[in-house]
């Protein structure tokens, strides 16, 4: 897909109260007076762009909440009428594509475990031909860029122009502070493959809990997301779903009221000029980093070929095992994170067995 994806900006979409675009809304649509009391509550903030909440919700295991279903539908039509702020649901398959615009929902996202289904995807871009509604998608579950890619050009392709991104973080067995990590690399990959289409933050659903929200909020708008999809509920501790990571509007108030936001840009010359020295540094240093990681290769092929004269296997545990224990301890010594030591470290080992094993298979090492 080019660079030059002929989309409209989220912004242009409705009437917004401006940067950042906020969606919010109860995670789950549980009664009809939850919904009106949320999206009344909301409304009142006067910072809120559209309502949000789950009809359908896909849930890991079965015999949980699972959503109230089409039967909400009219619900989110009358806090529409009410309140004047436009409706977002998530659709899973072309019914859920049907009822929601036989309702009159302005904007369809599609959920992390859809994105990642092709033919899912596909059935939901079929269903939206010809519609003029916006679509936001979310990244896929696991880390798949490509996924990604190709679940907004089979949008693309049904010819909806109103399309838009959404960063929810990534599931993960690790232990983390997140329910899902957020891997900011790979969303800012992603803009950089389609910088016309608009990115959105979940805070929600990367954190998993409130005391999180304003710090990746705030992470998110440094990094220059057009807005954020925040989870909000009159009472979040008698939700049905998601009950942690949800606030009520006034909570969510005053969490965008402590947002700070920064300009991508200056004009001030003596700022540019200090960027750029402190920039040239950086790929002075990035040359470097690039020259040992080039010499520490060598030197696992020479291991690589050791190993292959005397019959010895490639992965060696306890050795491994040193180095990641060692490099965290001096990591921490040194300011960095474990996270990140252990990200970097894994991926350099991955690296060192691909060409071990390319030795070991007497192919030619292309480097």
């Amino acid at each position: 897909m080019p660079k030059s994806l002929n989309v409209k900006s989220i912004t242009t979409w409705k009437e917004y109260n401006g940067r950042p675009f906020i969606i919010a809304g109860p995670c789950s649509a549980e009664s009809e007076k939850q919904v009106l009391e949320t999206a009344i509550g909301l409304k009142k903030t006067g910072k809120v762009d559209v309502l949000r909440a789950g009809i359908w919700k896909p849930r890991t295991r079965p015999n949980s909440f699972e959503g109230v279903g089409s039967a909400g539908l009219p619900w989110l039509k009358k806090a529409k009428q009410e309140t004047g702020l436009p409706l977002t649901i998530e659709v899973a398959n072309a019914k859920h594509v049907y009822e929601a615009l036989k309702f009159g929902v302005d904007i369809l996202w599609i959920g992390a475990r859809t994105a990642a289904n092709p033919f899912a995807m596909q059935e939901i871009a079929t269903a939206m031909e010809g519609a003029d509604v916006g679509v936001l998608i979310k990244n896929p579950i696991n880390p798949d860029l490509e996924l990604w890619v190709g679940a907004v050009e089979r949008v693309y392709n049904a010819g909806i122009r109103k399309i838009g991104l959404i960063h929810r973080g990534f599931s993960t067995y690790e232990k983390s502070r997140f329910r899902n990590l957020p891997q900011w690399q790979i969303p800012i990959e992603m803009k950089s493959r389609l910088p016309q289409v608009s990115m959105l933050n979940d805070p929600s659903h990367i954190g998993g809990k409130r005391s999180l929200l304003l710090e990746i909020a705030q992470k998110a708008m440094d990094l220059n997301y057009d807005g954020l999809m925040i989870e909000s509920h009159i009472n979040p501790d008698a939700a049905l779903s998601d009950a942690q990571q949800q606030v009520t509007p006034t909570r969510l108030a005053e969490i965008l009221n402590n947002l700070v936001l920064r300009e991508p840009m200056t004009h001030n010359d003596h700022v540019k000029s200090a960027l750029d020295e402190l920039r040239n540094k950086i790929d002075f240093y990035d040359d470097q980093l690039l020259e040992i990681v080039e010499q520490r290769m060598e030197v696992v092929k020479s291991i690589g070929q050791i190993k292959k004269e005397n019959n010895m296997s490639i992965l060696q545990n306890k050795r491994w095992e040193e180095i990641i224990y060692k490099s965290i301890e001096k990591g921490a010594q040194k300011g960095l994170s474990r996270e990140f030591i252990n990200r970097a470290f894994k991926a350099i080992h991955q690296e060192s067995i691909n060409l071990q094993t390319e030795i070991m298979n007497d192919s030619k090492v292309k480097r």
